[in-house]
Formats: structure tokens, C-alpha cells, sequence
């Protein structure tokens, strides 16, 4: 394809941002174009509770009836992975299969969970393992819970969870030892400080705990991880983009990177990317384009 009908704007990555990006520029009469390779961490959740209107909705039952919407409205959409995005006069957004060109560009490619390996894992993933205490917190309420981690971060999110949901918590540590003053705040809010790595999850409709490579059982009835994610923006590399210290794109109120005409949304920019908030800043992004748009 050559650049003498370029799309107005390309959207890489069909999740919650990116969808609610193409929608409002499709309502804005503007050439679209969704690039998504399929997956993303929203199809995986099981419960969605905290998007407005819907008391609960599966992440699959949102993604698929967002590309439906925006279907609609003459979205078009290619099943294509992005392997790189270049800028001259237009922005060149390469695929395997083929290259488009674009006035604009969204990038919403989201990230992808560090997953340690386990054994049952994905019987429990997204219904008593958590990975994400703003958007599945909640769900511990109450609950016996175990905290998986290797870093400091585990050890401030057993105190935060303590705060909000549950005081059952075991905290179990890999190769990471925290500083004598957490040891001991840990043992005074009464969180139990275990060292070890989790080899398998057992149960059969429920999780009822988790042997350790020590070859200890330790009871528990949900757990949230720790373990971070790796984002999917290597595509992006050839732009030179802003990050901050852990290398998430820094943009502006509108959304828009360093790279004019290139804006992020979702887990790759900097803030929060929970699904509700990941399609207001893909609508804020959108608004931003067409209104420049208008001025060329």
C-alpha cells in the first residue's frame, strides 16, 4: 500500500483504549484502521465490576462487543501484528504482512503479565489468582489470602490489602528479603512472612492453597501476585519515545507522546490502565486528534 489514501488515524491494539478511541473518531466521520493481533490481558478477567453500567461484564464479553460497536461505525480491522511504527510526513505502521500509512497513530498494545510457572495455574487464573489489587481487590474480601512477590512491592501491598479487605494474609517472599523495619511492621499488623517459591496450586472448583518448592502446604482460598509485566511496545522503539523510570511512555493531558501525532493509552503510558480508565483516555486522545484534525 502506498501513502496517497492514508487512514487518519491507526489503532494498534484492540483493547478497552484503543476501541473506545476508534469509536469516537468513527463518530467523527473519520478513516480508522484497528491492527490487533488478538489477546490481551482484559479478555482473560472473569469479573469486571467497576465499569460504570455494567454491574458485571467478562473482559471477552467487553472486548468483543466493543469491536462490534465500532464495526458499526465502519471501523476497519485487520487481525495483524505490528512489528514497527516509523514517522516522516506520515507515520508508516509496518505489519508481516503488509504496511499502512496513517496521519495519526494510538498505540494501546498493553502489556503482558509475568506469570511465574506453576502448576494448575490457569484453573484458577482470574478467579482466585489476581494480579491486579485495583482492579481485583475486592474480590479477597474477608477471604484467607496469600500475597506472591519478589520485591518490595509485594511486601507494601500485604500493608495496603491489610487496610482494605482482608487480615488473613501470608506473604510469601522469593529470593527477596525485606528490610528488618518491614519484618517487623509485618509481624506487628500480625501478616505471616514466609520465604519459598509456589511449585502448585491445589483444589478443584476452589482453591484451597498452595505447595511451596519447601515442601510446605499453605492454606488459602485466593492469591494476588506481584510479579509485574513486560510491556508490548517494542514496535515503538525506532520513535525515540519519553519514558519514565520504569519505561512507560510519558505523554501529555491529552495523551499525545513526545512524537507528534503519536499518542498512548492503556498499561504502555504512565498512570493507571484499568479498563474504565484505559477508554476514557482513549476518548480524550481521540477528541485531541479530531480537533487537530480540523485545524490542518
Amino acid at each position: 500500500m502506498k501513502n496517497e489514501n492514508p487512514y487518519d488515524c491507526i489503532v494498534t491494539g484492540g483493547g478497552p483504549g484503543g476501541l473506545q478511541a476508534a469509536l469516537h473518531l468513527a463518530r467523527f466521520n473519520r478513516r480508522v484502521l484497528v491492527l490487533d493481533k488478538g489477546g490481551g490481558r482484559t479478555r482473560h478477567a472473569s469479573h469486571i465490576e467497576n465499569y460504570l453500567g455494567r454491574e458485571l461484564v467478562t473482559g471477552r464479553e467487553l472486548i468483543e462487543g466493543g469491536f462490534d460497536q465500532v464495526r458499526n461505525f465502519g471501523v476497519e480491522i485487520a487481525r495483524l501484528r505490528v512489528s514497527k511504527v516509523l514517522k516522516k510526513e506520515l507515520f508508516e505502521v509496518r505489519t508481516p504482512e503488509k504496511n499502512f500509512f496513517s496521519k495519526f497513530v494510538i498505540a494501546s498494545t498493553g502489556a503482558t503479565e509475568n506469570l511465574p510457572r506453576i502448576a494448575n495455574l490457569h484453573r484458577f487464573f482470574a478467579k482466585s489468582y489476581f494480579t491486579c489489587v485495583d482492579c481485583d481487590g475486592y474480590r479477597t474480601k474477608g477471604k484467607k489470602l496469600v500475597i506472591l512477590g519478589l520485591s518490595i512491592n509485594a511486601v507494601r501491598l500485604a500493608f495496603a490489602v491489610k487496610q482494605m479487605f482482608t487480615k488473613d494474609i501470608t506473604l510469601i517472599l522469593d529470593n527477596f528479603i525485606p528490610p528488618d523495619d518491614f519484618v517487623e511492621m509485618l509481624g506487628e499488623d500480625g501478616i505471616v512472612l514466609k520465604y519459598g517459591k509456589a511449585v502448585e496450586l491445589e483444589g478443584e472448583d476452589q482453591l484451597t492453597g498452595m505447595q511451596l518448592d519447601t515442601g510446605e502446604f499453605v492454606p488459602c482460598e485466593v492469591i494476588l501476585a506481584s510479579f509485574g509485566y513486560i510491556l508490548n511496545d517494542d514496535y515503538l522503539n525506532d520513535l525515540a519515545l519519553d519514558r519514565d523510570s520504569i519505561r512507560k511512555i510519558t505523554v501529555s493531558s491529552k495523551g499525545e507522546s513526545s512524537c507528534p501525532g503519536l499518542y498512548a493509552v492503556g498499561a504502555i503510558r504512565t498512570g493507571s490502565s484499568q479498563a474504565i480508565i484505559a477508554a476514557g483516555r482513549g476518548a480524550v486522545a481521540a477528541i485531541d486528534i479530531n480537533q487537530k484534525i480540523l485545524e490542518l
